[in-house]
């Protein structure tokens, strides 16, 4: 798959964590969880649920705390499916500090419930709407609704129609964190999304915004540009000390760059204390990656290198397809020299530049048609016995005839004599997300799995 250039996405790896679970190689499968953000691939509910199921078996209940821990600081939903795991942490008497997620997954006296809780996880971690999630009261006949589609009520409200809204209200659904985080996530536009989140917080009953509501909300508004609106939810964070996940303040800043908010972007990023509390050297390399990512987004070159200079000052550096996404940026905006600049703070920092990264060098001098820079890379990629796919060395080949440079181009073949056979159709890498080191470590706990099974 990743020879082909076909890189794996969040189902890929959910599907090899519950291979690897079924299998009993536990730690195999939580290694990988871990390995997950680096990559800048999202954990999902799904995943969690695997992994607390699995280690739940073989009563390891320090390691389902952690991940119930890390589970809410992601920010995700609890299931109906993992109250078991938490019934289990709770026998053993190590549910400290974990109340608030129990409260949350037990069923609400005000909703009856009939038969078993069939709610399951879709690929984007958010749950299906199972039976007992919403139900209508009315004096003391209770009518279940369990056919309840969150995306289908959604749709009905799109235009937020007065009359659709009074039918709404009439229903008198009971409000929870759970169908109010399933409603936003299926509401199409943001401007409608934001009035259901306005109107809902009125509504009679015990529903109050929480941080997951909250995060799903300012998630969405950020993705469009909504600033304004972003920065009330961050002064009402801020004001009802509700804490966001390090995950919702990375997909903020993320999302800014889509709708061209820089300066926005920026100012959630210097305020990640405020909202999010302390934050790890590994969480604030990430967050770093994302708001460069972001002003590169945006055409903001200067301010990339006065971030790049500040993180490189808190001791924190840059990782490798980081430095490939900030090199491919400036080669194409025709800044060699920072590009140069670049490739040199690289080799200072004592980062091995991989396959992938000389990859995007020569590509990005080719297309600016500097191909004679383009072979010095060539020429150090092969001194480091690293070797580019086909098409890489096919386009530099055509480039230098293009420019009229014959004799170069003979030499790329030469020095190329022996690989040519070897050549692959793409690299491993990508720009901004995952490093080739991240996706052999992956494909080399998953085979190792196997081989120890046979041995």
């Amino acid at each position: 798959m990743i020879h082909d250039g076909a890189y794996p996405n969040y189902r890929t790896y959910t599907i090899v964590m519950h291979h690897l679970v079924s299998l009993g190689k536990l730690n195999e499968a939580h290694e990988i969880f871990e390995t997950l953000p680096s990559m800048r691939i999202k954990r999902t509910v799904n995943q969690y649920l695997i992994l607390a199921q699995g280690f739940s078996g073989v009563e390891r209940f320090e390691v389902v705390k952690k991940l119930f821990q890390e589970m809410e600081r992601d920010g995700i939903v609890p299931t109906q499916n993992m109250v078991s795991s938490l019934k289990c942490l709770q026998d053993a008497g190590v549910l400290e500090g974990l109340e608030g997620l129990w409260r949350e997954l037990m069923p609400d006296k005000r909703i009856a419930s009939i038969g078993v809780d069939v709610d399951s996880s879709d690929d984007e971690g958010d749950e299906n709407v199972g039976k007992g999630d919403s139900c209508r009261v009315d004096g003391d006949d209770v009518r279940l609704k369990p056919w309840l589609d969150p995306g289908a009520l959604a749709n009905a409200l799109s235009d937020w129609d007065p009359t659709d809204v009074l039918a709404l209200e009439n229903a008198n659904f009971v409000w929870t964190t759970r169908l109010v985080c399933k409603m936003l996530r299926r509401f199409k536009k943001a401007e409608t999304a934001w009035k259901f989140f306005c109107w809902v917080a009125y509504q009679p009953g015990e529903f109050t915004h929480d941080g997951f509501t909250i995060s799903r909300m300012i998630t969405m508004l950020a993705r469009y540009g909504h600033v304004e609106l972003v920065d009330q939810l961050i002064m009402k964070v801020k004001r009802e000390r509700i804490r966001l996940s390090f995950s919702t303040v990375r997909l903020v800043i993320d999302f800014y760059g889509l709708s061209k908010q820089p300066d926005a972007a920026l100012r959630v990023f210097y305020d990640i204390e405020t909202v999010s509390g302390a934050i790890s050297k590994h969480h604030q390399s990430l967050l770093y990656s994302s708001l460069l990512r972001t002003l590169v987004k945006c055409k903001r070159g200067s301010d990339v290198m006065d971030v790049l200079e500040e993180m490189i000052l808190s001791g924190i550096i840059p990782d490798i397809q980081t430095f490939s996404g900030l090199m491919q940026y400036f080669a194409l905006e025709g800044d060699l020299k920072t590009v140069q600049k670049l490739f040199g703070i690289v080799r200072q920092s004592g980062i091995e530049p991989d396959a992938y990264m000389f990859q995007v060098l020569i590509r990005a001098y080719c297309k600016r048609e500097r191909a004679a820079l383009a072979v010095r890379i060539y020429e150090d990629m092969r001194n480091s016995n690293l070797i580019p796919d086909s098409a890489t060395k096919a386009l530099l080949v055509k480039s230098l005839w293009k420019e009229g440079k014959l004799r170069e181009a003979a030499y790329v073949e030469e020095i190329s004599e022996d690989i040519n056979d070897m050549l692959p159709p793409a690299l491993p890498g990508h720009l901004w997300t995952v490093s080739a080191a991240d996706l052999k470590r992956v494909y080399d706990i998953y085979s190792n799995s196997f081989a120890s099974n046979v041995g």
